[in-house]
């Protein structure tokens, strides 16, 4: 067993296996051909291996956005400033939207595929209720008078993966960040 997870290094190379396999067809041929049988063919494990290991394609989704938020996720739980907890909301709030810009543009197609994956109920994904409860703790913290709740799901609707997509299609993907950015300030002020 792997010390930090608890999870046997044979999972465990199949779980990194499995989401790198999800990952590369996601860039290559786009979220309508991600099955858990192609998966499992690409991953080099059986199909019932992926359907143990995640549930579905949806699940599949949920875990590749949780890996590639993991570090964001360490930063905002115990890193130094301004993303850790030692710093100002407000700057916490910006450096943290200026991350998620970043992973949003670096991950589009992964972004999209999940949003769809979970159109049924995506206010229940625990990533996005991780990020929803960060934003609206620091604008509740910032802005006292504000509706944070409201607030925090405005501003990650600004994540959306088409959005996204729009955005930064011309090559700027610092758009993205500064607009977001834009709209905080703008709603911190208010």
């Amino acid at each position: 067993m792997t010390p930090a997870t608890g999870e046997r290094a044979d999972a465990a190379r199949n779980r990194r296996a499995i989401l790198a396999a999800a990952e590369r067809l996601l860039a290559e041929h786009g979220a309508q051909h991600v099955s858990l049988d192609r998966v499992a063919a690409v991953a080099g494990v059986g199909k019932g291996t992926v359907f143990r290991r995640f549930g579905s394609r949806t699940g599949l989704f949920h875990a590749l956005l949780a890996e590639r938020a993991t570090r964001l996720r360490e930063a905002i739980e115990s890193g130094p400033p301004p993303l850790g907890p030692s710093a100002p909301p407000r700057e916490r709030l910006l450096a943290f939207l200026d991350e998620l810009s970043g992973l949003a543009a670096r991950n589009i197609a992964l972004i999209a595929a999940h949003e769809r994956a979970c159109a049924d109920d995506k206010y229940a994904d625990p990533t996005y209720r991780r990020w929803h409860d960060h934003v609206r703790a620091l604008i509740a913290e910032a802005r006292p008078d504000a509706d944070a709740h409201f607030l925090g799901h405005i501003l990650l609707a600004s994540f959306d993966g088409d959005l996204v997509r729009y955005m930064t299609a011309q090559g700027d993907a610092n758009r993205l960040s500064r607009s977001i950015r834009a709209l905080a300030t703008t709603l911190l002020n208010s």
